[in-house]
């Protein structure tokens, strides 16, 4: 097939799930497909960064991303049937690239990416496949209803407008994919067809167990991008609530009959705000800004995910990732939805902070418990999140619209 992908992002490096999505995805893809991507690109990016999309695609076209948060774009979106996230994407010449190319060439489908970017398609005869990452209004009301009294309307303002938008433009795609069945519960068609997040597992190779390496420090990891609001609120609340109840339970020689344990809470992610650097001034919390770009090095350090998310959706490809790894993985309901996991056999699940508290707990302290959710965790990656399953389900998605 001939496959028009539209995305709201260039998606390298692999900074972020959404980018370590697509980029496999059009990874494989290509190999049976000739993909053509139009994308925006962030300041950040560079030429080097386009060159290694263009190394899984035929043709890469990048525009510019304007600067989201700007006076103009929010007092557009005040006065504006359009949402504020709506308004930082709409991008005319984005729309004369899509329309130039679609001239020249013939294409069986066009892939979106994220419904705020699907405002910039010209009207297409050609089908379209439109992925959803989250349900973005559920993301920006949980926040809005988080936030103070005095901003909350116009934040649950635009919630609304966004909500509109977003389901408007799921009833216009010719299919419309979620990463979750929870997500699929809650789109307003019946046809939603759920392609999961996943792991290369190639790369992500199973590490010896922390166990047998018998060291004295253990690193309980939080890793995250800063940007979204879902991380930054489980930070604060690990921190004020989480880890505190950690760290007095097992510094208690009594506890445990071990006096000389190096607890460390490692927090790992770009751009922490001071804000949250501030929540502590225990010398037992890392705060890393500066960690290897690959994953798979930080998780060879690592002896626990922690990941208390409360606020969001989607799947969590860090979650993914660790469980690859061999790290067992401590979270939330919501922090492992989209992901086919068993409580208490693949990873360990609870909401309150007792007890993820708990559950943290028991496994520095049990190896058994440890070994056989870390092993269990990888089986299970293998036979359902392994890139090249997940696409065989995607290109079922395209045949049945072709």
């Amino acid at each position: 097939m001939k496959i028009l992908v539209v995305s709201s992002f260039l998606p390298y490096p692999l900074f972020s799930g959404g980018h370590i999505r697509l980029f496999n995805l059009i990874k494989e893809l290509s190999k049976r497909h000739a993909i053509t991507l139009v994308c925006e690109k962030r300041e950040y990016q560079t030429e080097k960064d386009i060159q290694e999309v263009e190394k899984i695609c035929k043709q890469v076209i990048v525009i510019d991303r304007k600067k989201q948060w700007s006076f103009r774009n929010i007092t557009k979106a005040g006065f504006s049937v359009y949402p504020f996230l709506m308004v930082g994407h709409a991008q005319k010449s984005m729309r004369s690239k899509i329309e130039e190319i679609l001239v020249k060439e013939t294409f069986d489908l066009i892939h979106i990416e994220t419904f705020y970017v699907m405002q910039n398609l010209p009207k297409v005869s050609i089908p379209t496949v439109l992925v959803e990452h989250n349900i973005e209004y559920l993301v920006y009301q949980r926040f809005a209803q988080g936030s103070s009294i005095a901003f909350r309307p116009l934040f649950l303002l635009d919630v609304m407008k966004m909500k509109y938008w977003e389901q408007k433009f799921w009833k216009e795609a010719t299919r419309l994919i979620a990463v979750s069945n929870e997500e699929k519960k809650l789109m307003a068609r019946d046809d939603v067809v759920v392609v999961p997040n996943g792991v290369d597992i190639e790369k992500f190779k199973v590490q010896s167990s922390k166990f047998k390496n018998n060291k004295k420090e253990k690193r309980i990891l939080f890793i995250g991008d800063f940007k979204w609001i879902q991380n930054r609120d489980a930070v604060e609340w690990m921190l004020k609530q989480i880890w505190p109840k950690i760290n007095s339970e097992l510094r208690t020689p009594a506890s445990r009959g071990e006096q000389n344990l190096e607890l460390k809470l490692w927090i790992v992610g770009r751009s922490i705000p001071d804000s949250i650097k501030k929540l502590t001034d225990d010398r037992n919390v890392l705060f890393d800004e500066n960690a290897p770009m690959e994953t798979l090095e930080i998780f060879k350090q690592a002896d626990i995910l922690l990941s208390p998310i409360r606020v969001g959706g989607g799947t969590s490809f860090k979650i993914l990732e660790a469980m690859a790894s061999r790290v067992p993985v401590v979270t939330t309901s919501l922090g492992i939805e989209g992901i086919d996991a068993r409580s208490g056999d693949d990873v360990l699940i609870a909401d309150s902070p007792e007890g993820l508290a708990n559950h943290t707990i028991r496994l520095l302290e049990d190896e058994e418990k440890y070994l056989r959710l870390a092993k269990n965790a990888r089986e299970l990656i293998e036979k359902k999140y392994d890139w090249k399953v997940i696409v065989k389900q995607l290109e079922q998605v395209y045949e049945s619209v072709c």
